[in-house]
Parts: structure tokens; sequence; C-alpha cells
């Protein structure tokens, strides 16, 4: 797989993430996937390398990296572990939440050990009644002096129970959008618990649930932002967010393309390999062809924010772009191993069940369209 990175520091982080990928995380999936374990020495492993930290300031800590170099690790990542990855975009995302929009000191203060893998991050947005619908968030926070006073319940966050600090977006006000603030809150806070995890069918080691507030204080020195900011902090970083899921979607697909290519040169029918067959040929050229559409818009996407102009609707299409590649892709790979590719002994089926998902989370494929078309409209 060629790669066209920006510099040689890129080329070396890149090696350094497949190294770890390979060496590191692989020989563990199966297994973690099957028990379904936070795999919290994954996020350890990946701040103490540097790789939590890639496209932040260097003054906070960060890689000082262009986007597309993060992209392209969270990709390589999502190749080995799909749920690490998917942790590892919810944490940027938590993380630009902060470097976009909090006060200097606020910075100072949280952004070192959230880059440097210290923290590890969850994003409180989604309610059972709110997913895409922001402005249907009931989860309320009442100003009581120096704190606020937050009642309600998150529902579909990854890294549930098991983060360090939470991103939480609660209503401090009734006007739809102009009433939403935004909130770190740290692991530990008393009348915060947590649900169940979520029994899915795919990325198991990303823990999903729901995130429950019964009376839990937090200090008006957490909010980010003026208060009533909430829904303009939250957009600021979806479209990030939506690049890091697109990342996310290309390495599955990226993944299950090459088990069907393995497996093509090795398994025999009829005295040949079933990859001399034309028609086995095509099949693995389309999926090929799919993986480097989908890995070109996620980079065209990040090459518009580097930069510093407009990608918003780059993004949404980046987004569904790589996730229905991703579905496609792991489809067709269950179907070039066959009976073999529906079974666990084969690693197509797990990734056939991860894929799934990213055509849902951050934003359905729905409201991507929707955004796309309303913006070539305007």
């Amino acid at each position: 797989m060629e790669r066209l990175l920006p510099t040689e520091e890129a080329e070396a982080l890149l090696a350094l993430t497949r190294d770890i990928a390979t060496k590191e995380l692989a020989p563990q999936v199966a297994e973690a996937e099957e028990r379904a374990e936070f795999p919290e020495a994954a996020y350890r492993l990946l701040g103490k390398s540097g790789l939590l930290s890639l496209p932040f300031a260097e003054e906070h800590g960060g890689g000082g990296q262009p986007y597309e170099v993060y992209l392209q690790v969270v990709e390589e990542i999502a190749t080995a572990w799909p749920s690490v990855a998917v942790g590892t975009s919810v944490h940027s995302l938590t993380a630009t939440v902060v470097a976009a929009n909090a006060a200097s000191e606020q910075q100072a203060e949280w952004l070192p050990r959230m880059l440097g893998g210290d923290w590890l991050g969850a994003y409180c947005l989604s309610e059972p009644q709110a997913g895409s619908d922001v402005s249907g968030i009931r989860t309320k926070a009442a100003r009581d002096g120096e704190e606020y006073v937050v009642h309600g319940t998150k529902q579909w966050i990854s890294n549930g129970s098991c983060a360090d600090y939470y991103i939480l977006f609660a209503r401090t006000g009734d006007d739809p959008r102009r009433g939403l603030s935004a909130f770190v809150v740290t692991d530990g806070t008393e009348g915060m618990s947590f649900g169940a995890p979520e029994k899915k069918m795919g990325l198991a080691c990303d823990v999903t649930t729901q995130v429950i507030f019964e009376g839990a204080r937090i200090p008006v020195a957490q909010r980010i932002g003026e208060e009533g900011d909430g829904m303009r902090v939250a957009l600021s970083a979806l479209d990030a967010g939506r690049l890091g899921i697109a990342a996310v979607a290309t390495g599955i697909a990226q993944a299950a393309l090459a088990h069907a290519v393995a497996y093509a040169r090795e398994r025999v029918q009829f005295g040949q390999a079933i990859g001399d067959f034309q028609g086995m040929q095509f099949l693995l050229a389309e999926m090929g062809a799919e993986v480097e559409r989908a890995r070109a818009t996620y980079l065209h996407a990040a090459r518009l924010k580097d930069s510093g102009k407009s990608f918003s609707r780059q993004a949404s299409i980046a987004k569904l772009t790589a996730t229905d590649t991703a579905m496609r892709v792991t489809t067709d790979a269950v179907q070039v191993l066959g009976g073999n590719g529906y079974t666990r002994d084969y690693p197509v089926e797990r990734l056939f069940r991860d894929a799934k998902v990213t055509q849902i989370f951050e934003g359905t494929n729905q409201i991507q369209r929707m955004v796309v078309g309303r913006d070539l409209l305007r």
C-alpha cells in the first residue's frame, strides 16, 4: 500500500504506527473483542508513543502534524484494531473541543494530560431522544453559585465508563440553539454514574454506555466558552470527527481487502488459485478501487482543513463515502472467503460487523447526504 506523506517525519510516524499496530495491537484483537475488554493498555501505549497528540499544537504537548498525517495514522490503527481506532478518534474529538474553544488557562491545565496519554476522553452529546438532532438535548445544567447542577442521561458514549474526562453538552437555557453549554467533567465526579455496556453487533472493545447525571455538581471554571455557546462548540468539532470516522472506515476496508487478496492467492479450486479466475480478479479490483477512493476523499478534506479552507461538505462526503465503502468491501471480503468468511475463525466477519456502525455514528449517512445537498444548493 503506497502512501504519499508530506515529510520524512510523517513517514517515520506512520512507520512507527504500523510497527505498533502489527506487533502490539493485532495479536490481541480476536481474544479481546471476544471478551469485550476495554483496551486501556493500548491507549496508554499510543499516548506514550505520541500518537494521541499528532494534530495539536506543540505548545500544549501536541505533535504539530497536519491533519492528513493524523488521519493516516488513525487508518493504520484501524487496519489492526478498529475499536481502538474509534476510541482514538473520539479522544481526538474531545481534545479538539478544548483546543479550539477553551480559554488559554483551561488549555494549559487540561491539554497536556489529554495529549500525553494520561487522560482518555469521551464525548457526551447524544441522548436517548437526541442523536443527530442536537437541538433535542434535554440534559439540564442549572447554575447554583459557582457550580452547575446537572441532571440527565447521555447515550451511545464511546469510552463510556472507562474515560478519564467527558465533554458534556447540557441545556442551560430554553432556546433550542442558544440554550446549550459545554463542560469538561472529570471521572469520579459525584452524581455521575454509568449504564451497563451496550451489547453491540461489532466494535465490542469500544465500550459504549449511558452516562447518567443525577445532581452532579460541575464548577463554572469547567465550562468551555460562554454560557449558551454549546451548539457552536459541538458543531466546531464534528467535521473533524467525521474525518476521523472516515479514516477508521477506510482502515477497516483496507484490512478486509488484504485478507481477501491473501485468501484468493492461497485458496485452490478446480486446480488453480481462485485469484487466477477473471471473475475474482474483477471483484478484487473493484474492492481495491473502492478503498483508494475512500482514502482520497478523506485526504482531500484533510488538506482543505490543513490549508485553513472550508471543508464541511468535503468532510461529510468523506464520511459517507468511506463508511459505505467499508460496508461494501467487507461484504465482498466475506464472499471471497465463502463459507470460511462466515465463521469466526477468519477476521473478515468481524470486520463486516465492525463496519456497519460507521454508517451510523458521527451523523448517519442520511444526515451526511442532507448536509452535502443543502451545501450544494446554497
